[in-house]
């Protein structure tokens, strides 16, 4: 099992017990590859979910450009929605199971297909 994997069954695990989600493996795994090399980074692999230029990261270079979303008030909202999902005490928010469950929450599975 490579690292990569490990990190997979990882997120899955956030995915069933702190989220409350089955999740989909294939997706899961396109979502992480879809990551890079920030997934093996100590801090990237993270989002802060108290800081807003993180929030703001991931609202531009994921919902808009990776997604192809249009701006505007909601996606800040689903942002929030998922962190709020995922456990505001929860330290490690780790980026592919945002990502994921933002891929989930705008129905775009098409994207990674």
């Amino acid at each position: 099992m490579g690292k990569r994997d490990e990190l997979i069954a990882k997120y899955a695990d956030d995915l069933k017990n702190k989220c409350g989600m089955v999740p989909d493996i294939a997706l899961l795994t396109k979502v992480t590859i879809g990551c890079g090399p920030s997934i093996y980074n100590a801090d990237a692999q993270t989002v802060a979910g108290s800081q807003a230029s993180e929030l703001e990261t991931v609202r531009t270079n994921f919902l808009i450009k990776k997604l192809g979303l249009a701006d505007g008030p909601s996606l800040m909202a689903a942002i929030q929605s998922v962190l709020e999902t995922y456990g505001k005490s929860e330290r490690n928010k780790y980026r592919a199971v945002v990502y994921y469950m933002l891929v989930k929450h705008f129905g775009k599975e098409a994207v990674y297909k």
